[in-house]
C-alpha cells in the first residue's frame, strides 16, 4: 500500500486526500495521505485509488454525482490534472435554504 493515514515529514512526495463534513463522518477519517506516482494523473486517478485502497464504504461515496471535489482550495473535476504535493478535497453537496 502506498498510503499512510498520518501526515509524513515535511518535503516526502505526496499526495493529500482529504474529507469534509458528512463525507468525514461516514468515512470516519479526516483524510489520507499518498505516496506520489506518475501514475496518478487526474483526481479520477487518485479517488480510483482511495477506493481501492479503502473498499467499498468508499467507493459508495466518493463516486456519489452529487460530490463535491476541489485541488488546491479552488473546485474541480474529475478530469483535473494532479501534481506532487497537492491537496484533494472531497465535500458534501451544498444545500441552502
Amino acid at each position: 500500500k502506498n498510503r499512510r493515514k498520518i501526515w509524513p515529514l515535511a518535503g516526502a512526495p505526496m499526495i493529500k486526500v482529504l474529507f469534509f463534513a458528512k463525507i468525514r463522518e461516514v468515512l470516519g477519517t479526516e483524510g489520507l495521505e499518498f505516496d506520489y506516482d506518475e501514475n496518478y494523473a487526474t483526481i479520477e486517478d487518485i479517488r480510483d485509488e482511495v477506493c481501492k485502497e479503502e473498499g467499498e464504504v468508499f467507493e459508495e461515496v466518493l463516486c456519489a454525482t452529487n460530490v463535491i471535489v476541489s485541488r488546491n482550495h479552488k473546485v474541480a473535476d474529475l478530469a483535473t490534472p494532479i501534481e506532487d504535493g497537492d491537496e484533494i478535497a472531497f465535500y458534501p453537496p451544498v444545500s441552502g435554504g
